[in-house]
């Protein structure tokens, strides 16, 4: 129902192609996309990673638990904090301020930004969430970037499991826990959030302050307009 090709192309660069792959020891088959985020969850990164730090650590970030992987060029900048299991690619930014929960793939050249949070998530090269984002049980594409004050909101208000609503149908994902789906380039706009389940093909844009969700087909634009009246301050 929602091809792989339509949502990435950059799988063949990333260091893990495997996590995609629709047979995995180890692990059930991957029957639909977000069953990556399952994997995730039920503990891939644990199993995955291979703990070595060849990037640069600055005074005063916090690195917790062992079972941490950080590759060549890479920069954990002061008062950021990592804890494992987590693998951050090479030529990746961890800037100040950023909180990455743990169980998180970090691919080459992606940043995570000053307050930015990361749990149970997936950046493929060059993915961007450099601003006070929040990014909880997602996949971000290729080249995605996060606006300012974008989240990816990953739980629903009264806990119960995610359903993708697509077209006339509802689709049962059995997660409790599924943020975004985030295709190659798609670009979100300060201080959006999408809702839990959501789901974006490759190359879409969502509007600053817009929240969306559901599934948007490749190049699709969600936009917010708005009305704005100009008033006058009466005058002492």
């Amino acid at each position: 129902m929602f091809p792989l090709s339509d949502f990435f192309k950059f799988v063949e660069s990333f260091s893990y192609p495997e996590l995609f792959e629709k047979k995995l020891k180890g692990f059930d088959d991957l029957e639909n996309i977000w069953d990556v985020l399952r994997r995730i969850q039920k503990g891939f990164v644990a199993q995955a990673v291979k703990p070595q730090i060849l990037g640069e650590i600055e005074p005063g970030a916090v690195l917790k638990g062992a079972d941490i992987f950080i590759g060549k060029n890479s920069k954990i900048q002061t008062g950021a904090m990592i804890i494992g299991p987590a693998i951050i690619g090479s030529n990746v930014e961890v800037r100040h301020g950023a909180y990455i929960r743990g169980h998180v793939i970090l691919g080459d050249g992606s940043v995570v930004g000053h307050a930015s949070e990361v749990i149970r998530s997936v950046f493929l090269p060059g993915a961007k969430a450099p601003h006070f984002n929040y990014v909880g049980d997602s996949i971000l594409g290729g080249k995605v970037n996060l606006g300012a004050g974008t989240k990816l909101s990953n739980l629903k208000n009264d806990v119960s499991e995610v359903v993708i609503k697509y077209g006339k149908e509802e689709v049962e994902t059995h997660l409790k826990k599924f943020g975004a789906i985030l295709g190659d380039e798609c670009m979100l706009g300060c201080n959006s959030v999408t809702n839990p389940g959501t789901m974006m093909g490759r190359k879409c844009r969502v509007y600053p302050n817009c929240t969306v969700g559901g599934v948007y087909p490749k190049n699709s634009i969600a936009k917010l307009r708005q009305t704005i009246e100009i008033g006058k301050i009466a005058e002492d």
